[in-house]
């Protein structure tokens, strides 16, 4: 009869821990579930770049061209940038490549050509400064004069034969700057330093302030447009 309650106990205590096993809930986990990421905004794509003729403020404009209508501008000789020929840079992010055509300046003559004295040499040197008056590189533009095939055209407006004026463009020298934002942000100018000229009766140098020593035409920027400023945020009335 022991033996049976004995047994009996036995069999009540393992079923009691059984059901408790099987009715307690098992701890909860202290460990936090990690944040979910924050995603950042993605960063604006850099615009392509653009090549397009330059802003250019010429205060002495030569004149078009009879045969290619191209407008050609005189550089004259100055220290003030200001004076010079401005060309104004576009809203920009990283450089700004800048490309123009120089020319010499030539005063055509019917009568020295007939007297086969229309030989010219010219060497004409001029700068292109930040608008603050830095100097940011030097080119020159050298060639000779002989015939009118040196001539790169005639320029309308003139009072000579056809209307044609006098003055005109000779030899090429294609010029090319890359302006990094550090050196110029907004602009650069061009201004003349010193014309050489050598002739069949002897030679001269040209560096007095106010005189035209040469041209420029064709002037282009490639640059890559600064993306366009976000809208300000909505005021809430």
């Amino acid at each position: 009869m022991r033996r049976a309650v004995l047994i009996l106990i036995g069999a009540l205590a393992a079923s009691s821990v059984l059901v408790a096993q099987q009715t307690t809930k098992p701890p909860a986990s202290t460990t936090k579930k990690p944040a979910p990421a924050t995603r950042k905004p993605a960063a604006a794509k850099p615009l392509p770049p653009v090549t397009e003729p330059a802003m250019v403020e010429c205060p002495v404009m030569l004149g078009e061209g009879a045969r290619d209508g191209v407008s050609y501008c005189d550089v004259v000789i100055g220290r003030d940038p200001l004076g010079g020929i401005v060309i104004k840079f576009p809203p920009h992010q990283g450089p700004v490549t800048l490309t123009f055509n120089l020319h010499n300046r030539h005063t055509y003559s019917e009568e020295q050509i007939k007297t086969n004295r229309a030989y010219h040499r010219y060497t004409a040197s001029i700068g292109v400064l930040a608008l603050d008056n830095t100097l940011l590189s030097r080119f020159y533009v050298q060639n000779e004069f002989r015939t009118p095939a040196d001539l790169v055209d005639r320029i309308r407006g003139g009072s000579g034969p056809g209307g044609l004026k006098a003055v005109a463009p000779t030899g090429t020298e294609p010029i090319t700057i890359v302006v990094t934002e550090d050196d110029a942000k907004d602009g650069v100018s061009i201004l003349g330093e010193k014309l050489s000229v050598v002739r069949v009766d002897g030679a001269d140098t040209f560096t007095a302030p106010g005189r035209p020593i040469a041209v420029i035409s064709n002037v282009m920027l490639e640059y890559r447009p600064a993306p366009a400023a976000k809208p300000a945020p909505a005021r809430r009335k």
